[in-house]
């Protein structure tokens, strides 16, 4: 069994940034893909970023590149995600998640943990 504990939301303005951390424990990351999934009030959860287990492999949406960073720690099982240039449309709740896969992929249903979120507010 995971879990997956997701910290660091909060209430900003625009332009202010944010680091988000997820903690792991139970089971280990091991190789498998970790990813960042959001969900505004009355939309899906969509994919915002993922990185391999080296860290050499990176992926992220669209909107958020060049503002957001991925990164992992494997000694500790710590995951961040460095927003930066926060906008209101980044305004979701931020999910935490393991994939079993070593490989990247953007469905939602391609990883098998979650945490339960963290709320990021951006005012304009």
């Amino acid at each position: 069994q995971v879990q997956l504990v997701e910290s660091g939301g909060g209430l900003v303005q625009a332009g202010d940034s944010l680091r988000l951390s997820c903690a792991a424990s139970g089971r280990t990351f091991g190789r498998d893909v970790m990813g960042w999934f959001r969900q505004a009030p009355g939309k899906e959860r969509e994919f915002v970023a993922a990185i391999t287990w080296g860290g050499g492999n990176t992926h992220y949406r669209d909107s958020v590149k060049g503002r957001f960073t991925i990164s992992r720690y494997n000694a500790n099982n710590t995951m961040d995600l460095q927003m930066n240039s926060l906008k209101p449309e980044d305004t979701a709740v931020y999910y935490c998640a393991q994939s079993l896969s070593a490989v990247i992929y953007t469905d939602r249903a391609r990883y098998r943990y979650w945490g339960r979120g963290t709320q990021v507010t951006v005012s304009s």
